[in-house]
């Protein structure tokens, strides 16, 4: 199966009456494998059998709700994705064609009518309200959506499947955009022109929506913001925040500058920060998180899941390696500086950056952060180095310490000379 249409209707046994023969011309043209899932309360019994004369499938909503509706669609639904749209004529059948069209350029296609070439008929004072709310949510989700509450979308299905959502009501259009673009996958908007429904009365009241939207948005805004949100590392450069875009920048400056004209380089922990489109060609990035590489692939450097307890990489196979912002997130173990080590070439660079832990600058900074912010940042550092530290790990291992920045004396990034002959050759080397 193909593809799942599911339709939430309550009340919409007049639409549908028009709707779905519509809909039916239009897939009968696409020449592939569907269903048509028609969603309603088991007290609607003429948009039941309205929907079965349409040869739709019927099903009885499980849980209340408009979330609670599409929920019952996606444990339904038999194809390789899904589809969901309105009873109401307001969704154009003629749409589905260029949404299917489009499903190989994102994971999510929405259909949406405040990107250039939408269009939304409405009454002013709910237009209104509805591109400030939409506005407000995205602004202050940082999600790169224009329209939030178009429930006229497609999507992969095994992504609605394995993920756990939590809204029943009209957040659940915010909810899924969310936790899907934070796992690093890809949301397109393409345009569409809403027009007014047919018969009976929206369901979807601005004012209700926006409440619906107000009840679940901190919820939501933790997960956009935690360190696990797939764009967490890339988005801090453009950051509302000046002290942390600063930061960042700086960051970037330090590292791109140390790094130098040294070939390609292994981004090891990379995460999905800028760094890794700056890096020259030849490039890998790694990291243990595949929400963060799917991300990553923005920079167009082939990426690849790992821990850096055990790279998958030759020994010697980098003239450059990079670890910046890593070693504090793990555990003290000497096999992680091993692994930098075995992969690196003989007399390549190594460059490692870490808060300096043995400097009165970054123990106070963590302090006002864990108070300002507290479950931020700080509680990931789960192991604390200082300069004198990192200098006995390398050195003992043969290394050169090359050059070295700071920022505010507070986070370190070091670049380390490896030695001629390669004493890591072979210790537990991975092809």
């Amino acid at each position: 199966m193909e593809l799942s249409i599911i339709i939430p209707a309550k009340d919409e046994a007049g639409n549908l009456a028009r709707l779905l023969p519509e809909l039916a011309a239009v897939l009968a043209d696409l020449s592939i494998e569907y269903e048509i899932l028609v969603v309603s309360n088991a007290e609607d019994v003429n948009t039941r059998v309205d929907a079965s004369d349409s040869r739709a499938r019927t099903l009885k909503q499980a849980e209340p709700g408009y979330g609670g509706a599409l929920l019952t669609g996606f444990a339904a639904a038999r194809g390789s994705f899904i589809l969901t749209m309105d009873a109401d004529l307001s969704h154009r059948p003629s749409v589905v064609r260029d949404l299917w069209e489009q499903r190989a350029t994102a994971e999510v296609i929405v259909a949406s009518r405040y990107v250039s070439g939408g269009s939304a008929e409405m009454p002013i004072l709910r237009l209104m309200l509805s591109q400030i709310l939409n506005r407000f949510f995205a602004l202050g989700l940082s999600l790169p959506v224009r329209d939030l509450s178009s429930g006229f979308r497609l999507y992969r299905a095994d992504l609605i499947r394995t993920s756990p959502f939590g809204a029943r009501d009209f957040d659940l259009l915010q909810e899924m955009l969310v936790r899907l673009y934070c796992d690093g996958w890809r949301i397109r908007e393409i345009p569409f022109d809403y027009r007014p429904r047919k018969d009976g009365r929206s369901k979807a009241r601005v004012v209700k929506f926006g409440i619906a939207y107000l009840r679940t948005f901190w919820t939501l805004w933790r997960i956009r913001n935690s360190i696990l949100s797939a764009d967490y590392d890339d988005r801090a450069y453009d950051s509302v925040l000046w002290p942390q875009r600063w930061w960042q920048r700086s960051r970037l400056a330090d590292v791109t500058a140390l790094i130098g004209s040294n070939g390609p380089v292994l981004d090891v922990g990379s995460g999905s920060s800028r760094i890794i489109g700056t890096l020259p060609p030849g490039s890998v990035a790694v990291d243990i998180l595949l929400r963060k590489l799917r991300y990553a692939r923005r920079f167009s450097r082939p990426v690849v899941q790992a821990t850096v307890f055990a790279l998958p990489f030759q020994d010697g196979s980098f003239p450059c390696v990079l670890c910046s912002q890593v070693i504090e997130h793990v555990a003290r173990e000497p096999q992680l500086f091993d692994e930098l080590a075995r992969v690196l070439a003989p007399e390549g660079l190594l460059v490692v950056g870490t808060p300096d832990y043995g400097s009165w600058q970054w123990p106070m900074i963590e302090w006002l952060y864990a108070r300002l912010a507290p479950g931020g940042y700080a509680d990931e550092h789960i192991t604390h180095y200082s300069r004198v530290e990192l200098l006995a790990e390398f050195m003992r291992r043969g290394f050169v310490l090359e050059a070295e920045r700071s920022i505010v004396r507070a986070e370190l990034t070091l670049a380390f000379r490896k030695g001629r002959s390669d004493s890591f050759a072979g210790r537990g080397s991975h092809v």
